[in-house]
């Protein structure tokens, strides 16, 4: 028997192999696109808008459906009902986390991000007994948010008011929060050990989010790696401040609640519901993590009229949450509106899940919060923002870029506050910045 058909043999082996193990898995699951056999239904969908292609099924097949990304099937949740039933409702059945073989190469099972199980769930319960022995949620903590505001502020006038590019010393604020909380003891912007720490965090970064890091081996796995080390997500959400579409009213709040003679505080927030509404629509709008992060069931569970499968990865679509038609009007826009009652006071919402929900939620969330609070109202403080661009001009599209929604290169001008000097429509272009 010659080579070429031994491998036909073994090729159309694979094949019905292939075939017999899809089918055979499909009968209880939830519906959705017939899959191709071992590639699955990559060839239906969208690479380079893989939440449209989301969207597109949930039309089709409902708010919860199957897609093949290779030969193992990943359920998708789309939108707040199914996603609020699956992580919060059955939150223990779902609290697993999807398999990443290559990155688990590197992790070793370990770590709280990654992790699962009895490890995982020991692993939390340390981290978050740390975070709290460390002082996140007090006052300690915001005392060293405003040290580092302080600092970023001082590094910023260094500018004199030339464009640059802000997006590397934004970066490294909320590492150096973490770095104050972790060794008592902030980081200089120019310390060599610190700049080394900034360099291999974004070489991790960007070898994490490369196509081979994305597709591990048995599934072509369009989910990524967001978070990194132990303190996951804090960071990025300040790579976004180039999103924001400041309007006079965030100065003019910041002018009456905090002045100019003293640092801003998170007591300061409650009274400033304009602030408070801008920053949580850059949130959803920027939309960060389109697709979270890979979850998985941890046992058989029935959910809605499905059998899931103890191991089945499961994929929560925040974009399907924060760019809700009916919670948020026109979710394309940004609109501070979004998150503001008809009597301009601060509207919470259920929705707003940037930061995921459940038992895998972000253990970061509370510092992250912070630090945008204290850091956007402590530039604007002390900065005009003035962009080399018309603000009508400025293209604050998202781009995903395989590890979140990135924004186009920009150059943004600080130009130190006079006493009484206001900021005008006009020079409040947009905040960008780059905080990993």
């Amino acid at each position: 028997m010659g080579p070429v058909v031994v491998l036909v043999l073994g090729l159309s082996c694979l094949l019905l192999f292939s075939i017999w193990r899809q089918n055979s898995g499909r009968k209880k699951l939830p519906p959705g696109p017939t899959p191709f056999p071992i590639i699955g239904n990559i060839l239906q969908v969208d690479i380079k808008d893989f939440t449209k292609s989301l969207t597109k099924f949930s039309k089709v097949y409902g708010p919860v459906f199957t897609l093949y990304l290779g030969m193992k099937p990943t359920v998708v949740l789309y939108g707040y009902e199914a996603v609020k039933e699956a992580l919060i409702d059955h939150g223990e059945e779902f609290s697993g986390r999807g398999q990443f073989p290559l990155i688990d190469k590197f992790t070793k099972g370990l770590g709280i991000v990654f992790s699962n199980g009895h490890t995982w769930r020991e692993m939390r319960r340390f981290s978050l007994m740390t975070l709290r022995n460390l002082g996140v949620g007090k006052r300690s903590i915001e005392e060293r948010v405003q040290e580092e505001a302080r600092c970023l502020v001082e590094e910023l006038k260094k500018t004199k008011g030339s464009p640059c590019d802000p997006t590397f010393i934004l970066g490294c604020a909320p590492c150096n929060v973490i770095c104050s909380i972790v060794f008592q003891n902030r980081f200089d912007y120019k310390d060599q050990d610190f700049l080394n720490l900034m360099k291999k965090l974004n070489e991790n970064v960007e070898i994490m989010s490369s196509l081979w890091i994305q597709m591990p081996s048995g599934s072509v796995d369009i989910q990524v790696l967001s978070e990194s080390l132990h303190f996951p997500k804090v960071g990025l959400p300040f790579r976004y401040f180039r999103f924001m579409l400041l309007l006079a009213k965030v100065k003019e709040e910041i002018d009456n609640v905090i002045g100019r003679h003293r640092s801003p505080c998170m007591q300061d927030r409650s009274q400033m519901p304009y602030t408070d509404a801008v920053l949580h629509e850059i949130q959803r709008y920027i939309d960060l993590l389109p697709l979270s992060l890979l979850h998985a069931v941890t046992r058989d569970v029935k959910f809605r009229d499905y059998i899931i499968p103890k191991g089945t990865t499961v994929l929560p679509s925040l974009t399907s949450i924060l760019h809700d038609h009916k919670e948020f009007p026109n979710p394309e826009m940004f609109d501070p509106g979004h998150f503001l009652d008809k009597n301009g006071n601060f509207k919470k919402s259920d929705y707003f899940m940037p930061f995921s929900t459940g038992k895998r939620i972000c253990a970061g969330e509370g510092l992250a919060r912070m630090e945008l609070f204290l850091f956007l109202t402590t530039i604007l403080q002390h900065f005009n923002l003035k962009s080399l661009v018309d603000p009508q001009d400025l293209d604050i599209t998202p781009v995903l870029n395989g590890l979140a929604s990135l924004p186009p290169a920009y150059q943004l001008c600080f130009i130190p506050v006079q006493r009484r000097a206001l900021l005008s429509g006009s020079s409040c272009a947009a905040i960008c910045s780059s905080l990993l």
